[in-house]
């Protein structure tokens, strides 16, 4: 990968980092004020919560496709993040998030094993501070909910 793309995916990464914090920081600002704005945030954030949780799963189809891997490991890690993710989209907010928050660490732990296999170790120190941001947001919002 050129050096332009790789800057291009860190800052995007970072980028995708906004409406968890966002999220996060507005659920607490309504409070109970507005019960509407709070349940309409609560679920914008976990309904991104549960997309990014698919996007980590489809890394693993991905690279699993690329590289030729044998197994199944991947693809069933990658379909079962995708449905976790679900999983927490429909639970009610205190719930669902504090679940995204735990697949999110789960989803890290996994590529942590898995990514050196799969030529992709260099992504896991950004993939950590993502990771830390995100998760961090879902508790957090998780709280406030």
């Amino acid at each position: 990968m050129s050096e332009d793309h790789r800057e291009l995916a860190h800052r995007l990464g970072y980028a995708g980092l906004v409406p968890f914090v966002l999220g996060c920081a507005l659920i607490w600002l309504i409070g109970d004020r507005d019960l509407d704005q709070h349940i309409f945030v609560s679920l914008s954030m976990s309904a991104y919560a549960g997309l990014v949780i698919a996007f980590l799963g489809g890394i693993h189809w991905g690279l699993s496709f690329a590289r030729g891997l044998p197994g199944r490991q991947p693809l069933v890690w990658g379909i079962s993040a995708v449905l976790l993710g679900w999983l927490g989209v429909v639970m009610p907010a205190y719930a669902g998030l504090a679940l995204h928050g735990g697949v999110l660490i789960a989803c890290y732990l996994v590529d942590r094993r898995v990514y050196p296999q799969l030529g992709a170790a260099d992504w896991l120190t950004l993939r950590f501070r993502l990771t830390a941001v995100a998760a961090l947001s879902c508790f957090l919002a998780a709280a406030g909910s």
